[in-house]
């Protein structure tokens, strides 16, 4: 770190602390060559993922926004909110560690229903038939057929 008085490249840390609810280090440095004291900040430096749309469009993910489309789908179905806030964590946990930062609804929409189908199938099939957008009554019970074959795993 380079001193900001005198420019020196070479200083001591005398102190640190965490800083706004531990996500940044907020550091006490002392310069080798002048002595004079100065304070840098130190953080994580997290890339946003955004979400693309069907339409083509990019936003930035939001976990509220996925946490109400479930809550929707388990309205009064015997489901915890917890088992949901359980479900968006792990989404927004396999978003983080993918290595490209644009993912598309498509993907977030299919690892949510892998999740929704174990927990509860009618709030599956509720959140399939939004995700989805079927065409027609048919599509809609294509899905149900699948999700009621044994051993099927239901759909691809």
């Amino acid at each position: 770190m380079r001193c900001p008085f005198c420019g020196f490249l070479e200083d001591k840390v005398v102190d640190s602390r965490e800083v706004s609810g531990g996500t940044s280090i907020r550091r006490r440095r002392e310069c080798l060559e002048c002595h004079r004291r100065f304070t840098s900040y130190e953080r994580i430096e997290t890339v946003p993922y955004r979400v693309i749309k069907k339409d083509g469009r990019r936003e930035k993910f939001d976990r509220d926004k996925l946490l109400n489309g479930l809550l929707k789908a388990c309205e009064k179905r015997p489901v915890p909110t917890s088992a949901l806030e359980t479900i968006v964590e792990e989404v927004e946990g396999l978003l983080q560690i993918a290595a490209d930062r644009e993912v598309s609804t498509t993907d977030i929409g299919n690892l949510v229903m892998e999740r929704l189908r174990v927990l509860d199938e009618v709030a599956y099939v509720r959140f399939a038939s939004v995700y989805r957008q079927f065409g027609d009554i048919t599509e809609f019970l294509e899905e149900v057929r699948h999700l009621l074959e044994p051993n099927k795993g239901g759909p691809a």
